[in-house]
């Protein structure tokens, strides 16, 4: 069951990116990065980049309805067992469904944005996942693991910079390791000498990302290099090659 959430003050909805008094059938939820500890608002900086991403997802699925909006944090800062950018995100896919109704939402994030993403996929209406560079903690006995239960039912997909200075990658892969073994619907791409922003390709990235979603919440087919990595066993699976090129010819 969802856990009920209520957001911080000053937590909102970003404008619509979408067509205006369309019908609206699907919706992405874009998770912008943050900080480990803050009390300051969200970033200009990571919320624009969110948008982009954001604009390039809905443009290709446009004409099946998907609009999408970036999660405004109430405070920038994960800030430990408080988890607050999860808690907006729960409370963002609520105010999702009271305003466009039973639709399915992808939950996109980014940096921390990814592990928000990936904690707030309990509630009932999100079908999928997208989690880039996400930041993940470092493993401790002492505090207990990363959840995942919560994915199960959902699609998962992450990607990650192999040369990722600021987000480790291998984190992300052990993680990705666990969600597999409790939901066969999951895989991980890796970006091959590519940072933390993912900027030398930036274009795969965001083919990627529109292909996952726009499959998830329409049922479009995947394209092949997808479908292969939800279809193979880990580790191949989750150590799938971002080719350089994606999206060029997806269906081809």
């Amino acid at each position: 069951m969802a856990q009920r959430a209520t957001p911080l003050q000053g937590t909102r909805l970003g404008r619509l990116i979408g067509a205006e008094n369309a019908a609206v059938s699907g919706v992405v939820l874009l998770l912008p990065s943050g900080a480990e500890n803050s009390t300051r608002r969200p970033s200009p900086l990571a919320v624009s980049a969110a948008r982009t991403l954001g604009r390039r997802v809905v443009r290709e699925g446009r004409a099946e309805g998907l609009v999408g909006h970036v999660v405004h944090y109430g405070r920038r800062g994960w800030n430990g067992p408080d988890a607050l950018p999860a808690r907006d995100a729960r409370w963002a896919v609520a105010e999702v469904v009271r305003r466009y109704g039973d639709v399915p939402v992808c939950l996109a994030g980014i940096d921390m944005g990814g592990r928000a993403a990936l904690h707030a996929a309990d509630h009932p209406a999100v079908n999928s996942v997208l989690a880039l560079a996400p930041w993940l903690p470092e493993d401790d006995v002492a505090v207990a693991p990363e959840p995942v239960k919560q994915l199960s039912g959902r699609r998962v997909l992450i990607v990650h910079g192999t040369n990722d200075e600021r987000t480790d990658p291998e984190l992300s892969f052990r993680f990705a390791e666990r969600v597999k073994k409790a939901n066969r619907d999951t895989c991980r791409f890796e970006v091959h000498s590519d940072g933390h922003g993912l900027h030398q390709h930036r274009a795969e990235v965001a083919a990627l990302a529109a292909d996952f979603v726009l499959g998830t919440l329409f049922g479009r087919g995947f394209s092949r290099p997808l479908t292969d990595a939800l279809a193979a066993p880990p580790p191949l699976g989750l150590r799938m090659p971002l080719a350089s090129g994606f999206g060029r010819s997806l269906r081809g």
